[in-house]
C-alpha cells in the first residue's frame, strides 16, 4: 500500500472516530437545473434496459399447477398497483398524460416519474423531487416532527403515517389503508392453495393470505422457513423497506413467481451448515459475533417467470434472502433463492462486454459466470452473519442505523460473501474455478452495480466499497487504457479491513459513523465517471427489463 493509501485509510478510520476533518471525495456534478435539463437528460436513459423475456421449463408441472401459477400472478398483478400506491401514486393519471411511448414506457419500469437508475432525477416535467420517505409519511412531514412525536409503533414496517383532519400524525395499518386489494390478493392465494400439490406450500399460501390481509407476517415466514419440496415458489407481500429512503422503516410490495431448478439446487444445499463455523471465524472481537446464525437454511436455484412491485423497479434483483425478521432468523436462518436465468441475462448482456471495456485484458478469463454465480449467492448468504442486534441492548441494527441500515447491510453481505468465498475455498468446498475469478469478478460486477446510481441502498454500499477498495491499493488502473487489475494481496487485506469496519459499525449502532462512511465514500468520483461514461458510448445496457406474464411463461 502506498503512503498516499495509507494516509487516506487512517482518515477514514479517524473520520468514524468522529474527527473534525474529512478526507475529500470528489463528487460527480450531474444536477439538474431546470425541467429542460431532466427531460434532456432522461431521453438519452431511454435505452439504458435490455428487454429479456422470462421463461422456464412448465413441461414437468401438472395442470393443477399450471392453474395454480396463473392465479399466484393474478395476486402479483395487485402487489403491482400496491407499489404504486407507495412509490408515486396512482399510476393511470400519470401514464395517461405522457405522450412520448419511449417516455411512458421509462415511467412504468421505474414506477413513477424519477429515473431510479439516476440518481432519482425526475424525466417528465413538473413532477419536482421524489420525497425521501415516498408516499408513506405525508411530504410536509419533517424529520424532527416524526421523531419527537410521542407514537408507539410509529416505526413500524406494515404502516402508513398520515395527517388527520386537524393536522396531527396519525397511523393507518397497510391492512386498513388497502384493505380491498389485500382481499382481493388474499383469495387469490386461497384459491392457489387448493390446487398445490405440495402440503407446505398449500399451508404457507394460506399463511400468508392471512398475512397480507392483517399485516402479521410472521407465522408465514415461519412456514415459508420450513417449506423443502415445493417445485413452484412464491414471494409475496411487503417485504424489503429500501423505497422508505427517510428511515427505511416502512415495508414495500412486491412479488416473486419462480420455479425451482432441482440439479442447481442440489449443488447448493452443502454450504448452508458451514454458517456457524464462518460466523465464528469473523475478523471482529466475539462480542460482534455472539449471535449465531442458524444452519438449516436453505440455498436454492430458480428461474423467475414473473417479477412485482418493487422487485421489478428500476434495477432487477437476481438473488433474494427472507425473512428479514430478525426473530425468524435467529431462529431458523433464512433462504437464500439464486435467479438463474435474470442472472444470466445480466451476466451475458451487462457483465461479459463491462469487462471487455474495463478490465485487464490479461485477467479477463477470470470473469466468469460460475464466480457470479457464486459471488452472488455468498452475498445473499453473508446476510445471515454478523449481528442483529445492537451490544447496548437498545434494540435491532436496523433501528439504530435508520435510513443508512439497508446500505450498510447490502455492504456487508457483498465484503462478507467473498469472505465466505475465500474460507470455503480453503476448506475445499468450492473446486470449481479459481479464486481469482472470483475476485475479478467482482471486481467487473461493482462497475456494472455503481451504474445503479447513489440513491438507492445497494448503490450506496457499491461506492462505499470501490471508493475503500481504491484507496487501500485493491485495484489498480492503468492511466493509458482505463483498465483494472485486481492486486490480490491488497484485494485481500480490503476484505478483511472493510469486513471488520462494518461489522463494528453495525454492532455498535454507530448511526453517527455511518452516516459519515456514507457522505465521504458515497460517492462518484470524475474518474470512475468516465470510466461510466465510456460504458454507456459503447451502448452497454445499465439493467434489463422484463417481457413476462401468463401467456409468455407458456401458460
Amino acid at each position: 500500500m502506498t503512503r498516499t493509501q495509507c494516509l487516506f485509510l487512517a482518515a477514514i478510520v479517524g473520520l468514524l472516530l468522529g474527527c473534525d476533518e474529512k478526507p475529500a471525495l470528489d463528487q460527480s456534478s450531474s444536477t439538474l437545473e431546470t425541467a429542460a435539463d431532466a427531460k434532456a437528460v432522461a431521453i438519452d436513459r431511454y435505452d439504458i434496459y435490455e428487454t429479456f423475456t422470462l421463461t422456464a421449463d412448465l413441461s414437468h408441472l401438472s395442470d393443477n399447477q399450471r392453474q395454480m401459477l396463473k392465479l399466484l400472478i393474478e395476486a402479483s398483478e395487485i402487489m403491482n398497483e400496491l407499489f404504486w400506491l407507495q412509490a408515486y401514486g396512482e399510476a393511470g393519471p400519470l401514464l395517461e398524460s405522457i405522450e412520448d411511448p419511449a417516455q411512458r414506457r421509462f415511467a412504468e419500469i421505474n414506477y413513477g416519474p424519477w429515473d431510479r437508475l439516476g440518481g432519482d432525477k425526475p424525466f417528465v416535467t413538473g413532477v419536482g423531487e421524489k420525497p425521501a420517505g415516498a408516499r408513506f409519511y405525508p411530504e410536509d412531514m419533517t424529520k424532527a416532527e416524526f421523531e419527537a412525536w410521542p407514537q408507539a409503533g410509529k416505526d413500524g414496517l406494515y404502516s402508513l403515517v398520515k395527517r388527520s383532519e386537524a393536522g396531527e400524525l396519525t397511523l393507518v395499518p397497510y391492512s386498513e389503508a388497502y384493505a380491498s386489494q389485500l382481499q382481493a390478493a388474499g383469495a387469490l392465494l386461497r384459491k392457489a392453495a387448493t390446487l398445490a400439490e405440495d402440503p407446505e406450500f398449500a399451508a404457507y399460501l394460506t399463511l400468508r393470505a392471512d398475512a397480507i390481509e392483517t399485516d402479521n407476517y410472521q407465522p408465514s415466514d415461519m412456514a415459508w422457513m420450513d417449506m423443502k419440496n415445493n417445485e413452484v415458489e412464491l414471494v409475496i407481500g411487503a417485504i424489503e423497506n429500501y423505497e422508505d429512503a427517510l428511515f427505511s422503516y416502512r415495508a414495500a410490495y412486491e412479488s416473486y413467481v419462480l420455479i425451482k431448478d432441482l440439479a442447481w439446487s442440489e449443488r447448493l444445499a452443502r454450504f448452508s451448515k458451514y454458517l456457524p463455523e464462518l460466523q465464528q471465524g469473523l475478523p471482529v472481537p466475539d462480542a460482534y459475533k455472539a449471535q449465531m446464525p442458524g444452519s438449516n437454511a436453505d440455498l436454492g436455484a430458480y428461474d423467475a417467470i414473473y417479477y412485482a412491485g418493487h422487485s421489478n423497479a428500476g434495477a432487477k434483483t437476481i438473488a433474494i434472502n427472507l425473512p428479514n425478521d430478525e426473530e425468524v432468523q435467529l431462529a431458523k436462518g433464512t433462504r437464500r433463492l439464486q435467479l438463474k436465468n435474470a442472472m444470466q441475462a445480466k451476466f451475458d448482456k451487462i457483465l461479459v462486454p463491462i469487462a471487455g471495456e474495463l478490465i485487464a485484458e490479461d485477467q479477463r478469463r477470470h470473469v466468469t459466470f460460475d464466480a457470479f454465480f457464486s459471488n452472488t449467492m455468498f452475498h445473499e448468504v453473508a446476510h445471515g452473519l454478523g449481528i442483529k442486534n445492537t451490544l447496548d441492548g437498545q434494540g435491532t441494527v436496523r433501528k439504530a442505523l435508520k435510513e443508512h441500515s439497508s446500505a450498510l447491510e447490502e455492504g456487508k453481505a457483498d465484503i462478507l460473501g467473498l469472505y465466505m468465498v475465500q474460507q470455503l475455498r480453503e476448506k475445499g468446498e468450492i473446486a470449481d474455478g479459481e479464486l481469482m475469478d472470483n475476485y475479478v469478478t467482482f471486481l467487473a460486477g461493482l462497475f456494472r452495480s455503481v451504474r445503479f446510481g447513489a440513491s438507492s441502498a445497494h448503490g450506496k454500499a457499491n461506492m462505499v466499497r470501490f471508493n475503500f477498495f481504491e484507496a487501500a491499493g485493491a485495484f489498480s488502473r492503468d492511466a493509458a487504457t482505463g483498465q483494472y487489475r485486481v492486486n490480490v494481496p491488497e484485494f485481500e487485506a480490503a476484505v478483511r479491513d472493510l469486513s471488520r469496519l462494518i461489522l463494528v459499525l453495525q454492532g455498535d449502532g454507530d448511526y453517527d459513523g455511518v452516516d459519515r462512511m456514507m457522505a465521504e465514500l458515497g460517492n462518484i468520483g470524475p474518474t470512475l465517471q468516465s470510466d461510466l461514461d465510456r460504458l454507456a458510448t459503447a451502448g452497454i445496457p445499465v439493467d434489463v427489463v422484463f417481457k413476462q406474464g401468463i401467456e409468455v411463461a407458456g401458460m
